[in-house]
């Protein structure tokens, strides 16, 4: 590093430059902190014929015209001449003018307004050769980088300024060829086309077209004939992470504890950066700032927390953020896993059952993890807390409870270890045992219907392997019989299908096919159940809790077939003593439900017409009143449901058949 500044210093001691040199490295590596803190300092304390240089930094980011660059040299320079200026900044420690200050100075000099009645020194515009400019992120820029250059070129060439420009190249030379690519493609088809190479099958069309807009729009052609006539020296700024990391953690000094934890952890820090495959600081600072509030949280909330989970979560929050930052993945990859359990279910299968879709998570977890052993590897409160920039506490305590109890994987349920643990960890008196008490758990129906499923297709693959004795007709036996029983005791499961992706079964399909189909069964008798307790739930709010039906009815009840799990007569009872305004709201939603919803409410329908029924059964010989009629519109309202599912959800009569009457 100390060679770069010596080379960067002897360009600005030249007696005599007609170029200017650049500093090229990818975003985030610290460029911009390499030329406030190593570069800018040292060229500021030299001297050159008794005169001592001066330095003027522009930011070119978001820069739309070269007249604001102009501007802003204007504005730097006027300034620095100012001697109050000056004297304020020396007297206050200041080495740079924020952007605001810069704002109102420029908007004083504009209007006139000076101190102690000052007046600008003209001859110091056209001392060039104490000045050395520094463009930076001239990738950044609004304006074509061609037109840029040409400007800069200016002092290079004709004033001798020494100049230093600093860019990403590679984000430069995408940039030159991405550029208006819709009006480039236009014009590249057109040409094709009257020159008769347009339909010809030599090459495929995108290779044609591709080829046609670099030979007509080739800016990066020109971008190299003016760097080759601009820049004399280009210097790659690749710092080693051992050189800066302690300046970053400097920033933690605040935090005595912190601080100690991150520096006798810095290998793990560098590791983690390498694995990244980056070279960008900038989100390195990010994480570590984000792991600040985290281990400060996990300080004051669950203190004396193991050491080794500390360094999981310090591994996790670096490799995370460059995951999500860096824009190496989309931020969904992680959203549906929902806790470590989950996470390593998702690893244990794709190494054991070779499940492929799950490559990405393997790849992460080989990536950051490799020979780093930790039992708990997946925080979700830190995942949450990187993708939403949210601390959602809830999840937080939910996560560390569970670190609390389960860190040891001895205390771990049996069937827990299968599903979240390679197998070839446990030993093999270890084996004999999880496998006696999964079974017996099994058969005891202690363990959910879907971590049956799950279970089941590894002990499949176990005795294929022959790592068990017993054979797959025994083992269906077993697990139908535990089915049946944990279905008594199970919840429902309403995302069967992301549920049983966290494990390969379609490589044991005709193993798997009888359990699934009788966990389908199962899983439906449980929907079922579900529902019957949920419409109990909902309709006995007729007609006393009102407001407590129609606030449940709307959040729980407008996509789902809640009237086929309630008794009609029991229902009619409730609605007929309700008030009339209810009754009328009532029907109301009913009938924007089934516009709403009519596919999902279809099984529904039965119910619907017996609820009619005994409605227009009740409504005979009785004389008129408000309630009558409010019953009588409530049974027409049911009838123009019932009609909607007769035109648009009967099968459609098939040509040359006589339509079918339709039956009520």
């Amino acid at each position: 590093m100390e060679d770069l500044i010596e080379s960067i210093l002897d360009y600005v001691r030249s007696d005599y430059t007609d170029y200017a040199v650049m500093i090229n490295g990818e975003w985030g590596i610290g460029k911009t902190h390499f030329w406030n803190n190593k570069i800018r300092k040292k060229i500021e304390s030299m001297q050159l014929n008794g005169k001592r240089y001066t330095t003027i930094y522009m930011s070119l980011y978001g820069i739309s015209n070269l007249e604001e660059i102009s501007k802003k040299i204007f504005i730097e320079t006027t300034q620095l001449m100012d001697k109050n200026l000056r004297k304020f900044m020396d007297s206050n420690g200041q080495t740079t003018i924020p952007e605001y200050a810069k704002t109102g100075l420029d908007m004083a000099n504009f209007f006139g307004v000076t101190q102690n009645e000052d007046k600008l020194d003209y001859s110091d515009f056209f001392s060039t050769d104490d000045k050395v400019l520094c463009f930076d992120d001239l990738e950044r820029a609004n304006v074509d980088v061609i037109d840029i250059l040409g400007y800069i070129n200016n002092f290079v060439e004709h004033d001798h300024i020494k100049t230093i420009i600093i860019c990403n190249e590679k984000e430069l030379s995408t940039k030159l060829k991405s550029s208006n690519l819709e009006m480039k493609t236009f014009i590249a088809t057109y040409l094709l086309d009257k020159q008769g190479e347009l339909n010809t099958t030599d090459k495929p069309m995108v290779e044609k077209i591709q080829n046609k807009i670099e030979h007509v729009f080739d800016k990066a052609n020109d971008y190299e004939r003016i760097k080759e006539k601009l820049i004399g020296e280009t210097f790659e700024y690749s710092p080693k992470f051992d050189y800066i990391i302690n300046g970053i953690l400097m920033r933690f000094e605040n935090n005595p504890d912190l601080l100690r934890f991150l520096r006798e952890n810095t290998r793990l820090i560098i590791l983690t950066f390498e694995r990244s495959g980056t070279r960008n600081l900038r989100i390195l600072k990010h994480a570590l700032n984000d792991f600040q509030k985290i281990y400060e949280m996990v300080e004051k909330n669950y203190p004396n927390t193991n050491n080794r989970v500390m360094q999981t979560m310090l591994i996790f929050t670096i490799a995370i953020s460059f995951e999500i930052k860096a824009g190496k993945i989309t931020k969904e990859k992680f959203i549906n896993i929902k806790d470590n359990e989950e996470y390593k279910s998702l690893l244990v299968s794709s190494r054991i059952l070779m499940d492929n879709r799950q490559f990405y998570i393997k790849e992460f977890d080989n990536n950051y993890y490799y020979n780093f052993k930790s039992e708990y590897r997946f925080f979700k409160f830190i995942e949450y807390y990187v993708r939403t920039r949210i601390f959602d506490m809830k999840i937080f305590k939910e996560n560390m409870e569970t670190i609390r109890n389960t860190v040891d994987t001895e205390n771990l349920p049996g069937y827990k270890r299968l599903l979240t643990e390679e197998y070839w960890k446990i030993s093999d008196d270890e084996f004999v045992k999880v496998i006696k008490e999964v079974l017996e758990e099994i058969k005891q129906g202690n363990i959910e219907l879907i971590d049956i499923v799950k279970i089941y297709a590894y002990f499949s693959y176990f005795s294929r392997k022959k790592l068990i004795e017993y054979d797959i007709k025994t083992l269906k036996n077993v697990f139908f019989n535990g089915m049946n029983i944990s279905s008594l005791k199970s919840k429902y499961c309403p995302n069967v299908q992301e549920e049983l992706s966290k494990i390969a079964i379609e490589q044991f399909e005709e193993d798997m096919d009888e359990i699934i189909k009788h966990f389908n069964m199962l899983n439906n008798q449980l929907l079922d159940k579900m529902y019957k307790e949920k419409a109990e739930d909902i309709f006995k709010c007729i007609p006393m809790k009102m407001e407590e039906f129609y606030e449940k009815f709307d959040r729980q009840c407008m996509d789902i077939p809640i009237f086929k799990y309630y008794d009609v007569y029991q229902l009619f009872q409730r609605i007929s003593c309700a008030s009339n305004e209810d009754i009328v709201l009532i029907k109301e939603k009913l009938l924007n439900r089934a516009e709403k919803y009519p596919k999902q409410i279809e099984p529904e329908i039965k119910n619907i017409k017996q609820l009619k029924q005994v409605i227009d059964d009740y409504l005979k010989g009785k004389d008129q009143s408000i309630k009558i009629v409010m019953l009588n519109e409530f049974s027409n309202s049911l009838g123009i449901i019932i009609d909607k599912y007769k035109i648009n959800f009967l099968p459609k009569k098939e040509e040359g058949k006589k339509e079918a009457p339709l039956i009520s």
